[in-house]
């Protein structure tokens, strides 16, 4: 019996797949094949190389600061993401440069959209580097990706939780998770953090520098303080975004549902906060223990 895992987009939420694999393994769940969407095709590989460790330990280090550093928030830029920055990432902590999918032991495979015609991609062999930048151009935020003369973005769009290229590649039994579930509006709906006076150090320029950076990470971070005022370029991509991954998830699991659906619950996580990954992580072990009996009556694990 064949065991597919289709890992679903979501952007900071991703980080979960890190904990439900890891909760997976602990109760002997070693999936055969692996599908990813945007972030899911980032997580899956990292698992497949044997490297999902040392992406945990990078992802639970992350700052705020850190984080922001990604981005490019200047006047001239096809996307807000920094790809270079991106690409010594994956290269480190994902799969190494020149690595294929076929020397993966697992089945894996990464789901973009041809940009031209919304036609969905799937990548199951050749470079994974090619694969994972194509399923995360999330348009707007990362630069569209040329692969064979095609313009692809963001597999989300078309597939966001790849259970049919599961069940495509001889999943007998599908394992999914959805970073979706409960998404729409939430992260507009935060409590307000409370104010913290701010400290100075009797440097000039040391606290110049504080300023700039809490300014920059609240451009990227901070929610609309006020009903009254209007979203910021970051709140109305990630409200954008949110409510497209919903409705399309909605849609694609209803023609197509998986044996097991594991629904970590993410909501309160915005769909930049990479920093946040350890509750991500937690949530995501957690989720498979909510679901350990459904799991059990499944797979038959006893």
């Amino acid at each position: 019996m064949k065991i597919g895992l289709a890992l679903g987009s979501g952007a900071s939420r991703g980080w979960s797949h890190i904990g439900v694999i890891n909760a997976l393994a602990k109760i002997g769940i070693q999936p055969d094949i692996i599908c990813g969407t945007s972030i899911g095709s980032m997580v899956g590989a990292s698992y497949a190389a044997n490297n999902l460790e040392k992406l945990e330990s990078w992802a639970c280090s992350l700052s705020k600061f850190q984080t922001a550093r990604f981005f490019d928030i200047g006047p001239a830029f096809n996307g807000f993401v920094d790809i270079e920055k991106l690409q010594l990432f994956l290269n480190e902590y994902v799969v190494s440069e020149n690595t294929v999918i076929e020397s993966f032991s697992k089945q894996y495979a990464a789901v973009a959209t041809e940009l031209l015609t919304g036609r969905e991609v799937w990548f199951t062999e050749g470079p994974v580097k090619d694969a994972i930048l194509a399923s995360l151009a999330l348009p707007g935020l990362f630069p569209a990706i040329s692969h064979n003369n095609k313009w692809l973005v963001d597999g989300g769009l078309v597939n966001p939780v790849p259970v049919s290229v599961c069940r495509a590649l001889g999943a007998d039994i599908v394992i999914a998770v959805n970073l979706n579930g409960g998404i729409v509006g939430k992260h507009f709906h935060k409590p307000k953090a409370e104010k913290t006076a701010t400290r100075h150090s009797g440097n000039g320029v040391v606290d110049t520098l504080s300023s700039m950076i809490k300014n920059y990470t609240d451009s990227i971070f901070t929610n609309t303080k006020s009903k009254n005022q209007p979203p910021g370029l970051f709140e109305a991509i990630a409200g954008s975004v949110n409510i497209t991954q919903d409705r399309i998830t909605r849609s694609r699991m209803a023609g197509d549902p998986p044996d097991i659906l594991l629904t970590p619950r993410l909501s309160h996580i915005g769909l930049l906060e990479f920093y946040r990954a350890q509750e991500a992580i937690t949530e995501g072990k957690q989720c498979v223990d909510r679901m350990l009996s459904q799991i059990d009556h499944v797979l038959d694990l006893n």
